[in-house]
């Protein structure tokens, strides 16, 4: 009784905060918790023409069905590539660009960076592909500036080349969201009591010094928290990007899960199979997930619970 009158006393000493948590947790149990119905039609053959409750079970057939489609395995590997790219590429570059950006001592000159940093990040995939389809054409942009450099070069269809639209992708998505990655590490910077670089110039400490024994300890634990994310969505790609830049050229490099869902669900109306895969690439993303939070709590001491 105790211990429910102190909750009690608790909630109603915040009723602020608990009414400004409120919409936020109907919408969560309404996007995200009652849509796991769903789910079941994984274990069903479901058609539009019937209800979920009336499709009948056929149990593991789907989930049978994807490790016998070689098309998965194509996408998987895609998938996999893109993704461990965009992790041992993507991931440290914010990083860096935000241990630079907070080495600049000219406020303006630190905001004009920001704000042009932070500008692709809102900008859509439509938008930004409209602009990186004919700039990457035989006749466009980069290849017209190649050519200038070196006459004699052949233009270079870039992405109608399978070999090349990984680092592509990758590239281009660093660059649209670098930026913006950055801002969480700069708002944990902030926090980082000036003494600290205080004392080390004291022991004769230059920039480098700082940010490498003074910075980067203070922001680990937000750096390992984001790695976990980062590890544990491994398997989700930018569908949007994959879904512009994808053409019949790249499509062997640029197949990857989300549009192979997307495909076989939406447009070859294979409900259960295309769910199927979806909770299959779930299921590893919650292992990963367990698996480095695991690791990291072992190894460093820090974890996400």
């Amino acid at each position: 009784m105790l211990k429910q009158e102190s909750l009690l006393t608790r909630l109603s000493r915040q009723k602020a905060l608990q009414a400004m948590a409120i919409p936020g947790l109907i919408w969560m149990i309404v996007f995200n918790y009652i849509p796991m119905y769903g789910v079941i039609i994984a274990f069903k053959e479901y058609r539009v023409i019937n209800t979920i409750g009336n499709a009948p079970w056929v149990g593991l057939t789907h989930f049978r069905e994807i490790f016998r489609d070689t098309d998965f395995f194509l996408t998987m590997k895609n998938t996999l590539g893109i993704s461990l790219l965009k992790l041992l590429i993507g991931f440290p570059l914010p990083i860096v660009f935000a241990l630079l950006l907070n080495e600049i001592r000219t406020i303006r000159f630190k905001r004009w960076v920001q704000t042009v940093s932070y500008l692709p990040h809102f900008l859509s995939w439509v938008v930004l592909g409209g602009i990186m389809i004919p700039w990457l054409s035989e006749t466009g942009f980069i290849n017209e500036l190649l050519t200038k450099i070196n006459p004699g070069r052949e233009a270079v269809p870039f992405l109608g080349r399978p070999e090349g639209f990984w680092m592509l992708s990758v590239l281009s998505d660093t660059w649209k969201e670098m930026g913006w990655g950055a801002i969480i590490y700069l708002a944990a910077m902030s926090g980082i009591p000036p003494e600290l670089y205080e004392a080390a110039v004291v022991d004769g400490a230059n920039r480098f010094h700082k940010m490498r024994y003074v910075t980067l300890p203070c922001i680990a634990g937000t750096i390992t928290i984001l790695l976990i994310l980062a590890i544990s969505g491994i398997l989700n790609t930018n569908f949007e990007q994959m879904l512009v830049l994808n053409n019949p050229l790249n499509n062997d490099a640029s197949n990857v899960i989300d549009l192979y869902v997307y495909r076989t669900g939406i447009r070859g109306l294979r409900f259960s199979y295309s769910t199927a895969v979806g909770l299959f690439k779930a299921l590893i993303a919650l292992v990963l997930l367990m698996g480095a939070n695991g690791l990291s709590k072992k190894y460093q001491g820090r974890s996400l619970f």
